[in-house]
């Protein structure tokens, strides 16, 4: 699996009106996140247009998810071989994920939808325990126990990192004590719904992997 998105900081260019630089500054950062900053997102839902054309000229295109609430910045597809359309170079790198990282989003999104199914609260909140749960199950019983949990925390650090994952606080504002993390809504547009259907096949494959024998790994685009 491999994981696009955009993070950077290099000016963009021609220079929009003061609103539109706002959006479009952060949007190049990183994810805007309607929950992070309700007015950004109305200015975004109002400049939405304008922010499509402008992000077009660095071949990109603007997701954006009015029900989830969260929007993005992804690069374009690129053209096929029989169209003539130039190709340019892409903005945003592809980065390769490690398969603990892959296995950990399959399950994350898995479970994401469960939940979804399930009615209720939007904010699907796991604790450390609970992943180490979910992902365990595919790993090979090995002497060292800690040393799996360990392996196991690293791959959800990471996730964190990518934003899948969002860490909270435990009461009081402190970090310390047992983890909680909400799975952020955003992973829904990186493991589609046609991925999510063959889950279970992919599961046996990441298993059959995981205990030596063949199988095949997987990508998609998270930009």
């Amino acid at each position: 699996m491999e994981v696009e998105y955009l993070n950077i900081t290099q000016a963009t260019p021609a220079a929009p009106p003061a609103d539109l630089s706002v959006l479009l500054i952060g949007l190049l950062k990183g994810v805007l996140y309607r929950e992070n900053d309700e007015r950004q997102w109305a200015a975004l839902l109002q400049l939405q247009v304008r922010v499509r054309d402008y992000v077009a000229v660095l071949n990109l295109d603007l997701v954006l998810d009015e029900a989830e609430g969260y929007a993005f910045l992804k690069s374009r597809p690129e053209p096929t071989e029989d169209d003539p359309s130039p190709r340019l170079p892409r903005l945003v790198a592809r980065r390769p994920l490690s398969f603990a990282v892959s296995l950990l989003l399959a399950l994350l999104r898995k479970k994401l939808a469960e939940f979804d199914a399930g009615g209720g609260d939007t904010r699907l909140v796991l604790s450390r325990d609970d992943i180490v749960d979910l992902v365990r199950v595919f790993l090979p019983d090995g002497p060292n126990e800690a040393r799996l949990i360990d392996q196991i925390e690293t791959t959800i650090n990471k996730v964190v990192e990518l934003g899948f994952l969002q860490k909270l606080k435990t009461a009081g504002g402190a970090t310390a004590g047992p983890a909680n993390y909400e799975v952020r809504r955003i992973l829904k547009a990186f493991v589609d719904a046609q991925w999510l259907a063959e889950l279970d096949e992919r599961l046996a494959s990441y298993q059959g992997q995981l205990a030596g024998k063949t199988g095949s790994r997987e990508e998609t685009d998270h930009e």
